[in-house]
């Protein structure tokens, strides 16, 4: 059941909810059609909202720990009580798949949520040391400014939320215009939870225009981003005049080193996985494996393998429990997918599956083919930029060496993975690698592990005490 065209979501500031006359229609990427709006934010907005936080702030952050963090548990459960509803919108917005949906897109930010507030309610997580004759303390950095994507939108909400609530911030939201329907869930789930007026603001509205006001807000003590590299310069630069702590996480190009020691089992369960991971949420994901890594001597072996893996990708209704992967979010981020597959044609990448066409069958919605690319030289452009879409580089390397090579030869270092016959050996290697986060043979995801990228993937960390610290000062006391 998608999204009735009656949604409304509007602005949360201060406890109140508002809508202006100017609207952001939000597309069903499936049907083109629209399924609601959002009011198109001002900085006067952004004002309001910091205003709120700002004189919420005190009381919240004075808040027992303890308490504060069962107010999250209970955001957590509110979610968890909701998460079919969440995930029919989520669909509907993202165009995601809505058994990938249910899932993961609205059952992780009810565990990564979990997770942070069950540190500190649990006492594992201490807001207090003694190093000497000094009392070292841990406070909370006060105003944050979260700024959220749509790919993942709730779970990168909660993902800035929960630890900033936990540590006692008050936060002021500008969730993504392109699927920014579910914080109206998220406003009911807050306020069932007991989250006091101004302690969490919503304001919808662009990036140029409400974003920028959050970033360069003096009242704004820190601004958390998740989003493109490009837009995460452009935050940068806008909080650098304040001097306000930045938390970024942005884009990647992750390889899959698939190593020389795989027999042939082995060889098709790293393909199998890299091309799920590469083609996760239909390859909209900033720590899909786009790069597979294979021995020059298995390379039309793993290519063969990798095109009867994505045979199963095939296109289809996001809305039908069967469909593995959806179309992309909206018009703009298809035709940029399909550039990056012409591109990948005309540098001389062996086209082994897909293309620029659309889908047979998909007239209507945003949807790509599922590509696989052989032959893939780390200088082609497909090799190199983030394309998020479900395209895939094959790439042959000669020797570990090279493999590794390879993979750090990116701007890039948000994840990756290395699968081999070894644990030992595969663990050598993703230790040589540049790269914030390493799969070994399939690790499942850890939603209390530190998830975050090197050189330009961005600074700062997020879940578990790793996240929950991102939001905290830290003050000496000598006595």
């Amino acid at each position: 059941m998608a999204a009735p065209a009656t949604t409304r979501t509007g602005h949360l500031i201060n406890g109140e909810t508002s809508y202006g006359s100017d609207v952001i229609e939000v597309l069903n990427p499936a049907t083109e059609q629209a399924i609601g709006s959002v009011p198109t934010g001002t900085r006067a907005d952004v004002d309001a909202a910091v205003a709120a936080a700002r004189a919420a702030f005190p009381a919240w952050a004075a808040t027992a720990a303890d308490e504060r963090a069962t107010v999250v548990k209970r955001i957590s459960e509110g979610i968890t009580e909701r998460r079919d509803e969440i995930a029919q919108l989520l669909s509907a917005e993202v165009g995601a798949p809505i058994t990938f949906a249910t899932k993961v897109q609205a059952t992780l930010p009810a565990a990564t949520s979990a997770g942070v507030a069950n540190l500190v309610a649990s006492g594992e997580f201490s807001f207090s040391e003694e190093i000497g004759n000094s009392l070292v303390v841990r406070e909370p950095i006060g105003v944050v400014g979260a700024i959220t994507p749509w790919n993942y939108p709730l779970h990168q909400i909660m993902a800035k939320l929960a630890p900033a609530l936990v540590a006692g911030c008050t936060v002021v939201l500008k969730p993504s215009e392109v699927a920014p329907l579910n914080t109206g869930i998220l406003a009911e789930i807050l306020a069932e939870a007991g989250v006091p007026a101004g302690v969490v603001n919503i304001v919808h509205g662009t990036g140029p225009v409400a974003g920028a006001a959050l970033a360069e807000h003096p009242d704004v003590d820190m601004i958390s981003f998740t989003g493109s590299t490009r837009a995460g310069r452009a935050v940068s630069a806008a909080a650098s005049e304040t001097i306000k702590r930045v938390a970024l996480e942005l884009g990647g190009k992750s390889a899959n080193l698939v190593l020389d020691d795989l027999d042939e089992a082995g060889l098709a369960k790293a393909v199998k996985l890299g091309v799920a991971n590469a083609f996760i949420n239909g390859g909209q994901s900033c720590n899909a494996w786009t790069r597979m890594l294979v021995p020059a001597s298995r390379h039309d072996e793993a290519v063969e393998l990798a095109v009867a893996a994505a045979a199963k990708y095939e296109p289809g209704d996001p809305a039908d429990p069967s469909t593995r992967i959806g179309p992309m979010v909206n018009e703009v981020q298809r035709d940029r997918v399909v550039g990056f597959i012409r591109a990948g044609a005309e540098a001389g990448a062996t086209l082994a599956c897909g293309g620029p066409e659309k889908p047979e069958g998909r007239e209507q919605g945003f949807y790509v083919r599922p590509t696989v690319f052989a032959g893939v030289s780390e200088d082609m452009v497909i090799a190199q930029e983030e394309i998020f879409g479900p395209v895939l580089s094959v790439m042959p390397y000669q020797d570990t060496d090279d493999a590794v090579r390879i993979a750090n030869n990116s701007l890039y270092g948000l994840a990756g993975a290395v699968f081999s016959d070894s644990d030992e050996r595969a663990l050598e290697v993703a230790k040589r690698l540049r790269t914030g986060q390493v799969d070994i043979n399939g690790g499942s995801f850890n939603p209390l592990a530190p998830f975050g990228g090197y050189k330009q993937s961005g600074n700062g960390r997020e879940f578990g005490s790793y996240g929950l610290e991102e939001f905290l000062e830290v003050k000496s006391i000598q006595r």
